[in-house]
């Protein structure tokens, strides 16, 4: 389990020294995982290594959110006083997600002429 454990961790300070070297506007989690991603693509070994590892993480994920809610309890009064704002940034930020994914489908459907909404599960698209 440790040996997983470091790889993980490997792969994310690769990231991070990439993105803080590079002055990618990604952070460096994020590139660490992409790269370890790319990494099991490439060796389907390493995959069975770091398995046990990240079902261990993925099964306590829950525990990541403490911190948050901690957080948010820490700050009540803050989140009092700017509540409204916030409910109407959350509110207005998850219908242009919605749109802008709509309309991103799309084009996209446009411009690989495919019509049928389904088509994306079968593969096939009508033209």
């Amino acid at each position: 389990m440790i040996p997983g454990l470091a790889i993980i961790l490997c792969f994310q300070l690769a990231g991070e020294v990439a993105t803080r070297a590079l002055g990618l506007p990604v952070p460096g989690p994020v590139l660490g995982m992409i790269l370890m991603v790319a990494a099991c693509a490439m060796r389907p070994r390493l995959t069975t290594r770091i398995r046990p590892v990240a079902e261990g993480l993925l099964a306590n994920l829950s525990l990541f959110f403490v911190p948050a809610g901690v957080g948010v309890v820490a700050h009540l009064a803050l989140i009092r006083e700017q509540g409204v704002a916030l409910a109407v940034a959350i509110a207005v930020s998850t219908v242009l997600a919605i749109a802008i994914g709509a309309l991103v489908f799309q084009w996209v459907s446009r411009l690989t002429g495919t019509t049928d909404p389904n088509a994306v599960k079968s593969g096939k698209g009508a033209r």
